[in-house]
């Protein structure tokens, strides 16, 4: 087969499994917010109503209908981009939703636009001073990262920040972003967390990418011609190692999805993962399953994105 057919059956492929397994997701989304304890109308009605009452409001709301009906249904309401409407506040789920998704996708960005470049330069010098001191502090500090948990950071980051040194509020609230001032007391912890849980492996990964292209024998040979080490790695090892790290930093990213849930939850910002554990406790199941769906398609686009970047990168099957 042709490298260009090649190329563009493995891109069709990927695309093909990203939709089976967004099917399988629904699946197991679905019938999981099922399984959580309680009764929906009981919890609305409260612990006074009759059965009578119970089962009326059971039968409006269409839950005595058979569980894989209830499924079919909520899924061509996801492909009409109808989310529903939520069981507590009686108000469409794209509604509610709507300014809370603005609000985590403000918080994602300024953590890419915060932990991307720095990651991305503490990988490549570390790659540059293999063997440094400097590379190995900054191994060994991305390795104690990684093992440490996103709620763990997030407290310590209040402990330093809010209360020894009452810098930062313990509080993100995300409204007033007036100023610049404003903008880095609302976003400063948030993203300090959830920039230690995405750097880390991006540096490691980018390191790693970097050091495999230094090692192939065309940037061995400009080394032996009388290269600097600046020159090697910034004129022949990193314009072709930018598929790999371009890769490290779309999975990096993918880690922005669990940890932006314990942030959000932990420092009370109004995003998404917020409004889900807020909907988990009322047991709204339209709310629960449209914000865990945008969390796994969120995820799953970065993954295939990474996928994808990675077969684009290649070489061997673009030409």
């Amino acid at each position: 087969m042709p490298g260009s057919l090649t190329l563009w059956f493995l891109v069709l492929q990927r695309l093909g499994i990203a939709l089976l397994t967004l099917l399988i997701v629904s699946f197991a989304v679905f019938f999981a917010t099922e399984l959580l304890p309680g009764d929906v109308a009981q919890i609305l009605l409260g612990q006074a109503a009759t059965p009578e009452a119970v089962a009326g409001l059971r039968h409006a709301m269409g839950l005595d209908e058979p569980a894989i009906l209830r499924f079919f249904g909520w899924l061509a309401g996801l492909v009409h981009g109808d989310l529903g409407t939520s069981y507590v506040n009686k108000m469409p789920v794209a509604q509610l939703i709507g300014d809370r998704l603005i609000n985590s996708l403000k918080l994602a960005g300024v953590t890419t636009v915060v932990s991307v470049p720095i990651s991305l330069l503490m990988g490549i010098a570390a790659a540059m001073w293999r063997g440094s001191i400097f590379d190995r502090v900054i191994s060994t500090l991305t390795i104690s990262l990684i093992s440490v948990p996103e709620f763990l950071v997030a407290t310590l980051s209040v402990l330093v920040f809010a209360v020894w040194l009452g810098w930062l509020p313990a509080l993100s609230y995300g409204a007033d972003t007036s100023s610049f001032t404003a903008l880095l007391k609302a976003y400063a912890m948030p993203v300090i967390t959830l920039s230690f849980v995405i750097s880390a492996q991006m540096i490691r990964m980018t390191r790693a990418a970097v050091i495999e292209t230094i090692n192939t024998p065309y940037v061995e040979m400009a080394l032996l011609k009388g290269a600097s080490r600046r020159r090697m790695v910034l004129g022949h090892a990193l314009p072709n190692a930018l598929g790999p790290i371009a890769n490290a930093i779309a999975l990096s990213l993918s880690y922005l999805v669990g940890g932006v849930i314990i942030v959000e939850t932990i420092f009370n910002y109004p995003g998404v993962a917020k409004l889900m554990v807020d909907a988990v406790s009322t047991r709204d199941l339209p709310l629960i399953q449209s914000c865990a769906m945008i969390f796994c398609v969120s995820y799953l686009s970065l993954i295939t994105l990474a996928d994808l970047i990675a077969i684009l990168s290649n070489p061997r099957l673009r030409h």
